[in-house]
């Protein structure tokens, strides 16, 4: 799968206490996978590095030294290999390489906004070098990995290897009935803000419920999750941060719309002379103070213009930000800040793709429930033999949970 998305987004106001439109190519990324028996291998290749340097503008958004901008993923985004095996009515799995730790939710960049959350470095722990073993019986899906715990410090930063095992996540899922995902995860995190560890340590805790269904002439998509991350000084907390978010999906007749209500802290750290950026490792131990955001937004995408498999689906995002002190508030100061604690933001462009997204960005092996992906692709089925009582098929009609993007191939973004 190939993809790109040229977008233009206008914030008011951000950062700069003023309004600022800017376009991009943003989520330029090139996926692919294949298996030989046992063996499986998956890789992405994430190029914002060379098109998104200074970030795309998303005001309340953060992490690795950016504010009020996404910013760009490594170029390796994900990369592993694994073997996936069937035995008396056991899955079981073990990958390795770069990618997602076991904790929380799907990536965004799989589901149908364009925009990334605020929530996304409290929600999900990406491209470290991983090594994670799941187990599948019947409903019931267990995962436990140990990664590197320092995040990229740019699109082109290699991992510490000498951190490979010292931090850890486990996640737990329940399938109760076709299309319903019920999970908990919790995660310990070392010192991810400096490579050289010694910084604050991280625990983190998650619960998430999924919901897909597709009919011959719909599909319905919906999540909400709940994160929390503490930031510790040896066994002293420093920082409280937690998020809430729902968000829901429909397509018909190759129309999605989407809504998403989010409501997450943000650490406010000292700015640099940029006032996108703030200093990478930081100053210190602390910060400014917690800063609260509220978020609403909405998105409509047309149907997708096709040529042979190539697809062209024109969409707008409209989001609506309120600010507001956290807990403790610290001397940030939202009107300060921005000039305002109620702000604007809307994008418009076109997401341009051939071929279809991995299953489930962020689940390897045997952690993939049987169901169709969130992008259109499906997990491979294996023998009917090793089919899990009570789970529906990968290739099961419509009924059975399936993705909000697609129906009939109609809504596939």
């Amino acid at each position: 799968m190939i993809q790109a998305i040229p977008v233009v987004t206008r914030a008011d106001p951000t950062a700069t206490r003023s309004t600022l439109a800017e376009g991009y190519l943003s989520q330029p990324i090139v996926m692919a996978h294949g298996s030989f028996g046992w063996f499986q291998a998956r890789g992405t290749l994430n190029l914002e590095g060379l098109t998104l340097e200074r970030g795309e503008l998303s005001t309340g958004g953060y992490g690795e030294g950016y504010v009020d901008r996404r910013h760009p993923h490594a170029y390796v985004h994900e990369l592993l290999a694994g073997v996936e095996r069937g035995f008396y009515g056991v899955a079981a799995s073990v990958f390795a390489g770069r990618g997602f730790a076991p904790f929380g939710s799907d990536d965004p960049m799989a589901r149908p906004f364009e925009k990334y959350p605020v929530n996304h470095h409290l929600a999900q722990v990406l491209e470290r070098v991983v090594a994670v073993a799941a187990v599948r019986k019947g409903p019931i899906i267990g995962e436990l990995g140990t990664f590197n715990g320092d995040e990229p410090t740019s699109p082109r930063s290699s991992p510490e290897y000498g951190r490979f095992g010292d931090s850890w996540a486990g996640r737990l899922t329940i399938l109760p009935f076709a299309g319903v995902e019920l999970s908990g995860s919790v995660a310990r995190v070392t010192s991810p803000e400096l490579q050289a560890a010694h910084g604050l340590d991280q625990r983190k805790s998650s619960i998430v419920a999924r919901y897909n269904s597709e009919t011959a002439t719909s599909s319905r998509y919906g999540l909400i999750e709940y994160a929390h991350t503490g930031e510790f000084d040896k066994n002293e907390q420093v920082t409280s941060l937690s998020t809430a978010l729902v968000e829901a999906g429909y397509c018909a007749r190759g129309v999605v719309i989407g809504a998403r209500l989010e409501r997450t802290d943000r650490p406010e750290e000292a700015q640099l002379a940029d006032p996108f950026r703030t200093p990478r490792p930081s100053f210190d131990l602390g910060n400014l103070g917690i800063s609260r955001w509220t978020t609403v937004t909405a998105t409509v995408s047309v149907p997708a213009v096709r040529v042979a498999s190539a697809t062209a689906r024109p969409f707008i995002e409209v989001a609506r930000m309120a600010v507001a002190a956290g807990k403790p508030a610290g001397v940030f100061d939202p009107i300060l800040r921005y000039g305002a604690n109620r702000m604007w933001m809307v994008s418009a462009g076109v997401r341009l793709r051939a071929g279809a997204m991995h299953d489930r960005m962020g689940r390897y092996g045997a952690a993939v429930p049987f169901a169709m992906s969130m992008s259109g692709g499906t997990h491979a089925a294996p023998p009917e033999s090793e089919m899990m009582p009570g789970m529906p098929h990968p290739m099961a009609p419509a009924g059975t949970s399936a993705n909000p993007h697609y129906a009939n191939g109609r809504c596939s973004l």
